[in-house]
């Protein structure tokens, strides 16, 4: 499907809650392609995803209630309330931080408002992005995955697990009770159990600490384990529909994208460069005859793993985003919008 064919899609009846939702119509500011269409990596299969954003109605901003997102299950649509989008690029989400890195001719309908926010893109950026992106990689990675299929030592995946756990607490100071990191100390040694060459250790010392944020901690990590341990149903899905070669360049495309924000300061959704590489991991050149990840993925992911290490040490984004720059985007809007005049 072309452009011209997915802006007549676009206009027609299917998609006529764009224009007759309350909070959509002439409240969208920027309607744009997602998923695969967005990457550069769709097929003639390929779904059509799309994401926007609309401005926040005036009684909300007056009453300091929000729609947060409207979501069209059957054509695959979420468009974000401008104040919902504003929270959501902050916290550097990998899923919405992406609708601002489209080419031009993806975007079905940019407003002035909707120009103004793709002009101030990078005053989301920040290093927040190193554990969200890389959450998102481990999440990704754990689905493909499973201690009985994958082709990489069992050291090695004790590494995955290790790091998908440091990445899963990067948050557990924002949801549970604080405590010193020393308190709680992951590392890999030397196993003690048959069959394993090495496996994860623990440190815990911890005093006086509330036992049901401690059992939502261990319960995170549990399930991350046992992640790795077992094929779940939807990666099962994924391998009988010859699904799993998107899946591996999803997780690679995470990497891609996050490394150019570390590096440049830039979000690049839509992949030219390593457009060809993609798509070869995409239709299945990096499985072996009975469908599963070939060593030289392995490779490749390691590759992409070291260039992350390297650009999160070395980046010279701030830490947090700039929160002061982004509450005045927001309050020059809004009080546009409670005047009338957008």
């Amino acid at each position: 499907m072309n452009m011209d064919q997915i802006k007549e899609k676009i206009i027609s009846q299917e998609y006529s809650f764009l224009r007759e939702n309350k909070h959509l119509g002439n409240n969208i500011i920027l309607l744009g392609l997602g998923g695969s269409h967005a990457y550069g990596m769709n097929t003639e299969s390929s779904d059509l995803d799309v994401r926007g954003v609309a401005l926040n109605l005036k009684e909300e901003i007056l009453l300091g209630t929000d729609f947060e997102q409207v979501v069209n299950v059957d054509t695959d649509t979420t468009i974000y309330s401008f104040n919902k989008m504003l929270q959501l690029l902050s916290s550097n989400n990998p899923n919405t931080i992406e609708i601002l890195g489209c080419k031009p001719e993806h975007y079905l309908f940019v407003s002035d408002i909707g120009q103004l926010l793709l002009e101030n893109r990078k005053l989301s950026l920040s290093k927040i992005c190193i554990h969200t992106f890389g959450g998102y990689a481990s999440s990704q990675l754990r689905r493909l995955e499973n201690k009985a299929a994958r082709l990489v030592g069992q050291a090695q995946n004790e590494e995955y697990i290790l790091k998908s756990i440091q990445n899963a607490k990067y948050d557990f100071k924002n949801r549970y009770y604080p405590y010193d990191e020393s308190a709680v100390k992951l590392y890999i040694d030397e196993s003690i159990q048959d069959g394993y060459d090495s496996e994860i250790f623990m440190d815990i010392n911890l005093q006086h600490y509330p036992l049901r944020d401690w059992a939502g901690m261990w319960n995170e990590m549990k399930s991350i384990v046992s992640s790795y341990n077992k094929i779940g149903k939807r990666n099962e899905k994924a391998m009988s529909h010859d699904k799993l070669g998107k899946h591996m360049a999803h997780l690679i495309r995470l990497y891609m994208m996050c490394i150019d924000i570390l590096e440049k300061e830039e979000i690049i959704t839509y992949r030219t460069v390593e457009h060809d590489l993609l798509m070869k991991i995409r239709n299945g050149e990096y499985l072996d005859s009975n469908r599963q990840p070939v060593t030289a993925f392995y490779d490749l992911l390691n590759e992409y793993e070291k260039r992350f290490e390297y650009a999160k040490k070395n980046t010279a984004l701030p830490d947090v985003p700039n929160y002061k720059r982004i509450n005045e985007l927001r309050a020059y809007v809004n009080e546009r919008i409670v005047k009338g005049e957008i």
